[in-house]
């Protein structure tokens, strides 16, 4: 009963999956889910990567943001197929144990995005230094307002309160670039500055970021600045602010850098984001793969970091002194989705 209930979840969860051995070097990639347009362009990254590398690749995902279970399935079949390497978002840290099992077994394992919490759950990390993505746009809030910042009312929209990774170094990072005192900087929410009216999990979808917006607005309707953990949330966050007639002198900063967030950017809607590059860090995944089952070669760490950074840029139209920038017109020619 225990293995069909397997191959049960197998068939709803994932696709073109065969357990027969692929042959020369295999892959796969393995997102949280397969709409966001963040993981499309993650995909796209990596197909077209490894069509350069002669890589086999086969591509899964989950089914829903916080359930790890199909991923854990989709590990667990590559490694019965063989391959030489695995590319990964975790959903969670739950995965970290089979990944152990998979470089126990000689495959390599990358993570994209998100690194794990335990170190010997992935070989390296292909990432935006998100940290830097934060700190880019909470010091262009800050250099914005001006004096009015000492007096700022800012709303905090993240994923969740788990402290995923990602969640914890953008939250953090714009925090400090406002020049917020984070006591902990492994945790969500252990500032005590005054000007932080609260943070709220959205998700990071556009309706949690509505809703979100919505809870902190009864809290304090002076809000004038809004972190937000993704540009979807931002859209959210912005829909509360216009139903409230609020949507006019409140700055709104992301992260993505996705086409529409991009957009969102040149309409005015969000202030500035941190664009990151998803089908870089796929890429340049697939060639780590190709070259370690070449030669047994592994990626090593970008200088100064514990990953492989991918880069970062702030868009936006309004520059700010002392905040490096590029303008919409180059965010769109970079941006993806």
């Amino acid at each position: 009963m225990k293995s069909i209930l397997k191959a049960a979840l197998v068939g709803v969860a994932l696709t073109g999956f065969t357990t027969v051995a692929m042959a020369g070097t295999s892959a796969c990639l393995i997102t949280k889910d397969n709409t966001n347009a963040f993981f499309v362009a993650m995909k796209k990254g990596a197909e077209e990567g490894a069509k350069a590398a002669g890589v086999d690749l086969k591509s899964f995902a989950g089914v829903k943001d916080g359930d790890a279970g199909p991923q854990i399935t989709a590990i667990e079949n590559c490694m019965a197929a063989g391959v030489k390497g695995i590319l990964i978002t975790p959903d969670n840290d739950s995965v970290g144990p089979d990944l152990k099992k998979a470089r126990a077994a000689g495959i390599l394992v990358i993570a994209l995005d998100t690194p794990l919490a335990d170190k010997d759950a992935q070989d390296m990390t292909f990432a935006t230094d998100n940290f830097e993505a934060g700190t880019l746009i909470g010091a262009w809030a800050k250099a914005q307002m001006g004096d009015k910042a000492k007096d700022a009312h800012i709303a905090m929209l993240d994923i969740n309160k788990d402290n995923i990774s990602v969640d914890v170094l953008r939250d953090t990072g714009f925090l400090k670039g406002f020049g917020v005192e984070v006591p902990d900087g492994k945790v969500l929410g252990s500032e005590k500055d005054k000007r932080i009216v609260g943070h709220e999990g959205t998700g990071a979808n556009e309706e949690g970021g509505q809703k979100g917006m919505e809870n902190l607005l009864a809290k304090d309707p002076d809000i004038n600045v809004v972190y937000t953990i993704n540009e979807p949330t931002a859209v959210g966050a912005y829909q509360a602010l216009k139903k409230a007639g609020k949507d006019k002198g409140v700055l709104v900063v992301s992260v993505d850098g996705g086409c529409p967030g991009v957009k969102s950017v040149a309409d005015g809607v969000i202030g500035a984001t941190s664009q990151q590059y998803p089908l870089l860090m796929a890429s340049k995944g697939i060639e780590a793969i190709a070259a370690f089952a070449k030669d047994g070669s592994k990626p090593k760490v970008s200088d100064g970091l514990t990953f492989f950074n991918t880069g970062v840029n702030l868009v936006t139209d309004k520059a700010a002194d002392g905040v490096k920038s590029i303008d919409t017109k180059e965010g769109l020619a970079k941006c993806w989705g």
